[in-house]
């Protein structure tokens, strides 16, 4: 395998090399000073980029997976109801979690494609006058159909109803990539992953903890043991771990976060949308059509393209590493092999972008599809000529 070319899968991202040599280090005495050094303006880095002032930042040695289960366990018991839809592989993941962990969950049947049905929620929130949801989940980003949700509009929609049940949200795919405000909507339980915007490996698992969520712990029976916040918490007191931390992956963390700031969380963001935007006028330009049902809901971070009826998309995949050792994603859940995937986020510019459209055409072109080759990459380009953002580099 050709090891040079990018990966256009939705995580893991494409290492910029200082992130790669950020998170290849030394071995240190994680009960040392230095330690401290590494993790303090980790922590604090997140912190920014979940833009938040009150939240506690939690990071544990596992992926987004752990986040999930770090969120519920330590803030509910068992026999809890929480309210979710199910509109993708990730939500339907949690809400599997949710049942093995012996919870009580109400599931919102939703379309492959569409997003959070906020009417839904209002809905059930207002009609549970006992107040007995006691959380609200929601993917932000669903990476397997490249869908977006409202997450501000799931908080009005727990206003509108006067609930009191926690706002958890799943930032897997979105945080450190599109736009995220923790306090101002008012979620309670972020979670995230390293291997996505934060662009470094898989291995971290990144929470944080609203003051109410907080609160949570003192009442919550779910067990917990490696995923205790509490435990967390007190070692944090002495710049430790309550076991052996990921010393380089946070120490890959701590510069991360100093990379984004760098370049500014609002010019990410548009990084992201302008890259995206430019891979969908490629689409556009192909005669196809996106897995997102609406224009409001295209993700900034993922497409998922859907290919005519009776061709199986999951060979656009597999072609492109066979024959030209580029990743791409394939579909999961009731969209497999209706649609393949293009991760746009991270470590990512628009002439690398233009690499993966090119490919895309390649490969299909190849399967017979009809694509005429050129077509995706040269709407692209006018988009990038026209949207280029003067110093603009994006992550390196």
């Amino acid at each position: 395998m050709y090891l040079q070319n990018p990966v256009f899968i939705p995580g893991p991202t494409n290492l910029p090399e200082v992130l790669r040599k950020a998170s290849d280090m030394p071995t240190i005495d994680h009960r040392s000073p230095l330690f401290g050094e590494i993790l303090r303006p980790a922590l604090a880095g997140v912190k920014k980029v979940v833009k938040s002032e009150a939240a506690s930042i939690f990071v544990f040695p596992a992926t987004g997976t752990g986040g999930w289960e770090t969120a519920i366990t330590n803030t509910l018991s068992p026999g809890d109801r929480v309210l979710v839809a199910r509109y993708g592989m990730f939500s339907h993941r949690w809400i599997d979690m949710c049942k093995r962990h012996g919870l009580d969950v109400s599931v919102i049947e939703t379309p492959w494609g569409s997003g959070a049905p906020v009417d839904r929620y209002e809905e059930m929130l207002t009609a549970d006058k006992a107040h007995q949801i006691k959380a609200v989940l929601v993917t932000h980003n669903e990476t397997a159909t490249g869908v977006k949700s409202d997450i501000a509009a799931v908080r009005h929609a727990l206003d509108s109803a006067r609930h009191p049940a926690m706002l958890f949200v799943d930032g897997v795919s979105s945080i450190a990539s599109m736009e995220f405000r923790m306090d101002d909507w008012g979620v309670d339980v972020a979670v995230t992953g390293s291997q996505k915007g934060f662009m470094l490996p898989a291995g971290l698992a990144i929470t944080a903890f609203s003051p109410k969520a907080l609160a949570a712990l003192e009442t919550a029976k779910l067990p917990r043991t490696f995923f205790d916040v509490r435990d967390m918490s007190k070692s944090y007191e002495n710049n430790a771990y309550p076991y052996t931390p990921a010393v380089g992956l946070l120490n890959g963390l701590k510069v991360s976060t100093e990379m984004l700031l760098a370049e500014g969380l609002e010019n990410v963001f548009a990084r992201h949308n302008r890259i995206a935007a430019g891979i969908r006028a490629a689409v556009r330009a192909w005669g196809l059509e996106l897995c997102a049902s609406s224009e409001d809901l295209y993700s900034d971070t993922v497409s998922a393209i859907r290919t005519p009826d009776g061709f199986d998309a999951t060979s656009v995949v597999t072609h492109a590493a066979k024959k030209y050792d580029v990743a791409f994603g394939v579909g999961l859940g009731e969209v497999a092999g209706k649609v393949f995937r293009i991760g746009h986020l991270g470590s990512l510019t628009d002439v690398m972008a233009l690499s993966g459209i090119a490919t895309a055409e390649m490969v299909m072109a190849d399967l017979g599809l009809g694509i005429k080759l050129g077509s995706g990459v040269a709407a692209a380009q006018e988009y990038y000529r026209k949207n280029q953002v003067s110093g603009d580099r994006g992550a390196a």
